[in-house]
């Protein structure tokens, strides 16, 4: 018995040892097979960069596209803008350059290159999503609510003039979908503005009156936007602030004042998210009315 279990145990070992020699033998061929690979590629890209045949550079261009090389496609498109310009080809290579840079996430690079497709070729194949895909370009740039808003500002406008050209294009839906998130978005930063200085309170002057004023132009520009109600009820709150800081001879104006707020915004949200808070505001308002008489 145990001889033959040294035997088996001398066998596993030896088996081992070959299944681990074979494993290191594929693991180095298809090292060498990547590597391989690798070179050709490269010896590919190489030879065709040296090339002086611009068709044959054109057509590994759109080929390195498909296979989402994209960095190797823009650098041979590139390279044939002066030879392709004013031929038929200059169109498709120019709207291929702009899409291989927004596959890159370079939005600024491919804005900028739709942009030249359109002024080159106003009325080309490719026109219509050029349009589209600039206000997308801005709208990938588009940064955090609380930093500079250019890039939405222009995605708003590239949107609107895509929506102007094309209302019942392909890409319409979209189009309108993100112009109002950048709408939004704009309404959201001047809320915010709102509210700060709604915070600041007295610190440094009146920034209740700041308040209003910018919460006011919000409600002008963006009539339809989602934090609408908010900018409404702190418009109320500025006022009831006013009106309780106000001197004698204007507290009962800055009251009554603040009696319209209450029904504005009882009116368009009867049961909005602020309408208890609305009703106790209202019913402390006339409280103090009724404790004066308007000054003559």
């Amino acid at each position: 018995m145990f001889g033959i279990s040294k035997n088996y145990c001398y066998i596993c070992t030896l088996k081992a040892d070959v299944y681990g020699n074979v494993n290191m033998i594929v693991k180095r061929l298809l090292y060498i097979m990547l590597i391989s690979f690798a070179l050709t590629g490269c010896s590919y890209y190489s030879k065709v960069q040296k090339s002086t045949d611009a068709d044959l550079k054109f057509t590994a261009a759109k080929n390195f596209y498909l296979e989402k090389k994209y960095t190797r496609s823009i650098q041979l498109l590139e390279t044939l803008m002066g030879e392709f310009r004013g031929t038929p080809k200059a169109e498709e290579l120019l709207y291929l350059l702009a899409k291989a840079y927004m596959a890159k996430e370079d939005y600024m690079s491919a804005s900028e290159y739709f942009d030249t497709y359109l002024r080159n070729f106003p009325r080309g194949q490719f026109a219509e999503s050029s349009r589209y895909e600039i206000g997308y370009c801005y709208y990938e740039d588009s940064p955090d609510v609380r930093l500079d808003q250019t890039a939405t500002e222009n995605a708003i406008y590239s949107f609107s003039e895509y929506l102007e050209y094309y209302p019942a294009g392909v890409h319409a839906e979209q189009a309108l979908k993100y112009l109002n998130e950048m709408e939004n978005k704009l309404s959201h930063k001047a809320y915010l503005a709102a509210k700060l200085y709604y915070n600041l309170g007295l610190y440094g002057g009146n920034n209740y009156r700041s308040c209003i004023v910018t919460a006011e132009n919000m409600l002008k520009d963006y009539p339809d936007s989602e934090f609408k109600q908010d900018a409404m009820y702190l418009i109320l709150l500025s006022k009831q602030k006013e009106a309780e800081m106000s001197v004698e001879e204007k507290k009962f104006d800055r009251y009554s004042e603040l009696v319209d707020e209450c029904y504005r915004y009882s009116n368009e949200y009867p049961e909005g998210r602020y309408a208890k808070e609305t009703k106790r505001v209202l019913d402390d308002a006339r409280k103090e009315m009724e404790k004066m008489t308007p000054q003559e």
